[in-house]
């Protein structure tokens, strides 16, 4: 008996075959043929042409990589036994673009319940993109890059092929031994992490970045000020107001001004920095900073998340920035050109074999 999800699934590729002129459906059972251990959940066998098909289906509640992997092989197993008459047919309520990608890749078709479909046999073939929308996925993925989530990321991108436990990765990152649990299991289930006897460690690290690269939206407030200052007497000065505030992370250099000192890549007049309410303090004393609404040559966001202070580096005696991955978070955010700087950055310095 299937329940409520699986009930859908099975009448959503109904659904979709009846939609063939060409296909006639013969038989369609909500058991699998010969007993429920036969590894998949159910079955539909058309008629195309005389030649008779089977799809053999197994329904997956979480559509990430992790689950559906073994699937994919449970599957594939069965369907080499049939000759060419079997079809595997992934089900899930949602299915990431990442996940499809790697059900094309191994020649299983999938179905899920927002609508995308690759389904291919025989002389048939369809496929069908929905486009995105708010879902458990996106939900998902947002609150991955939250604060206390992100400060986990920032310790194990540091060094990607570092396996961390799960202790010591909560201190490094002063977070709650669950916030470093959440995350395990979510870099788990979408294969960006594997765990091995030395703990967790970043599997594919380039694919996080990407995603954060997508979900990222700077939260905070943005300052605009003018300084008379320029030339080495203005770099004198941002050495003095960094140093001061290096003890208590409250200030560094961001965006553009940050990717300067990291991979340079053009120009521009004005100073980026990174900041707490303190550290404002202490550049607009340092810089001689004056608020202005528009004409600024120095804009220094505040943000909510303020673990982007915990993770400075410093290029150069006296500089502090944000780090690479920050760097390049911001950069992408930050307009064409920004984007142009980011993918600069990111081909200099965060260069990850996968």
């Amino acid at each position: 008996m299937l329940n409520v999800f699986e009930e859908q699934g099975f009448c959503r590729l109904l659904d979709l075959l009846k939609e063939i002129p060409v296909l006639r459906i013969v038989t369609s059972a909500n058991e699998p043929m010969g007993g429920p251990d036969r590894g998949y959940d159910f079955s539909v066998t058309v008629d195309l042409a005389g030649r008779n098909h089977t799809l053999v289906c197994d329904l997956k509640e979480n559509g990430q990589p992790r689950y559906v992997r073994n699937s994919i092989l449970k599957l594939r197993s069965l369907a080499a036994l049939g000759g060419g008459t079997l079809t595997p047919v992934v089900i899930a309520p949602h299915l990431s673009k990442e996940t499809q990608s790697f059900c094309r890749d191994n020649k299983v078709a999938y179905l899920d319940l927002e609508g995308n479909a690759w389904l291919t046999f025989d002389t048939v073939f369809i496929e069908r993109v929905v486009p995105p929308r708010p879902t458990v996925e996106r939900r998902e993925l947002r609150s991955l890059f939250k604060p206390k989530s992100a400060a986990v990321l920032r310790v194990m991108l540091r060094e990607p092929a570092r396996a961390w436990k799960v202790v010591e990765l909560a201190q490094a990152a002063d977070v709650s031994l669950g916030h470093v649990s959440n995350v395990r299991k979510a870099l788990q289930d979408r294969e960006w992490g594997q765990v091995s006897d030395e703990g967790i460690f970043l599997l594919k690290p380039a694919r996080l970045l990407e995603a954060w690269r997508q979900a990222y939206e700077p939260v905070g407030e943005i300052l605009r000020f003018y300084t008379p200052l320029h030339g080495q007497a203005m770099e004198d000065q941002i050495v003095s107001a960094l140093v001061l505030s290096k003890n208590g992370f409250h200030a560094a250099l961001a965006s553009f001004s940050a990717a300067k000192w990291l991979a340079p890549f053009g120009r521009t007049s004005t100073l980026f920095f990174v900041a707490d309410h303190l550290g404002v303090e202490q550049l607009v004393d340092g810089l001689r900073l004056k608020s202005v609404s528009s004409g600024e040559n120095v804009r220094i966001s505040v943000p909510q998340d303020t673990g982007i202070l915990q993770d400075t580096i410093e290029p150069a005696p006296g500089i502090y920035c944000t780090s690479l991955v920050q760097t390049y978070l911001d950069l992408s955010a930050a307009g064409e050109r920004g984007r142009e700087a980011a993918d600069h950055l990111k081909e200099e310095m965060l260069t990850w074999h996968e």
